[in-house]
């Protein structure tokens, strides 16, 4: 008999900053819609992209050409990849399209279409970040490209750009290429912007130190730097001799301590410098 998976518990408040998060992040994406968006003609990818090139084409309130698609859309995830992930795209798959209604007579913030862009990129990518940071989504183009992905051999990241792709190009067509470009823009700042709300500006560095002095370097790593270590067991490619490797994540402040404190110890010493998006753990951010 196969055993059934635990289902993890989320705690009462869990749930309840989780519908906060995907409410606020629901609005400012609404309200960006409205106020940069739309009356720019900048369709930057997704359905509220769709929605502004029926609106152009057709006249279409957006808010109904976004709730059309968003619930069929979440009827086919519910089906195809579970109910699950239907529920954590429920309340924003009908909560975004209800803001987009209710702010449709406000005033745009700017007719300049790079400011659109850039400040609609901006506010798209923070709301749709914050409701990421909810465990949830807003449905739309990331749900069809998740069903496409499931149907196909091509990455999601791959169906996710193809889609916004098509749509960026339709764009250009319905309008004019000035427009398909800052749509480009917008679609580049939501993106750049969604991983600043998921992994913040503070990035740590993961260094990997390959020296011939290695409890030197790992005396000055405890006692100089403050921080701990990973040794590793490895063989050289070229003389099949043992070595170990130091592994150290410091804060991207401490880089330079740590690279002249390694090379006082061993200027021969082989160091390996990588970006760490997010660490968490002692000494670190806390896991929340």
């Amino acid at each position: 008999m196969k055993r059934r998976a635990k289902t993890i518990q989320i705690p009462f408040y869990e749930k309840v900053k989780n519908i906060i998060y995907v409410l606020i992040g629901s609005s400012i994406v609404a309200i960006s819609f409205n106020a940069f968006l739309l009356p720019n003609e900048v369709a930057s990818g997704g359905v509220s992209g769709i929605s502004t090139l029926t609106y152009g084409l057709f006249g279409w309130e957006p808010a109904y050409v976004q709730w059309a698609l968003n619930i069929p859309l979440f009827i086919a995830g519910v089906l195809i990849l579970g109910y699950i992930y239907g529920l954590k795209t429920l309340l924003g798959t009908v909560f975004l399209p209800f803001v987009v209604f209710l702010t449709k007579d406000m005033e745009p913030w700017t007719m300049e279409p790079m400011l659109a862009a850039i400040f609609g990129g901006i506010g798209v990518g923070l709301g749709i970040g914050i409701v990421f940071r909810g465990n949830a989504s807003t449905g739309g183009t990331d749900l069809a490209a998740q069903i496409l992905a499931k149907y196909t051999n091509i990455s999601l990241g791959k169906c996710v750009a193809i889609i916004d792709g098509l749509i960026v190009i339709s764009a250009a067509i319905v309008f004019d290429i000035e427009k398909g470009l800052f749509a480009l823009i917008a679609l580049f700042i939501t993106s750049k912007t969604i991983d600043i709300v998921q992994i913040g500006l503070n990035r740590s560095k993961m260094v990997f130190i390959i020296t011939n002095e290695e409890e030197k370097v790992r005396e000055a790593v405890f006692h100089e730097i403050n921080r701990g270590l990973t040794k590793f067991k490895a063989f050289g490619g070229f003389t099949d001799e043992e070595r170990h490797p130091l592994m150290v994540v410091i804060d991207q402040s401490e880089f330079t301590n740590l690279k002249q404190v390694v090379r006082s110890i061993d200027p021969a010493a082989f160091v390996i410098v990588l970006d760490a998006a997010e660490v968490l753990g002692q000494g670190f951010n806390k896991i929340s």
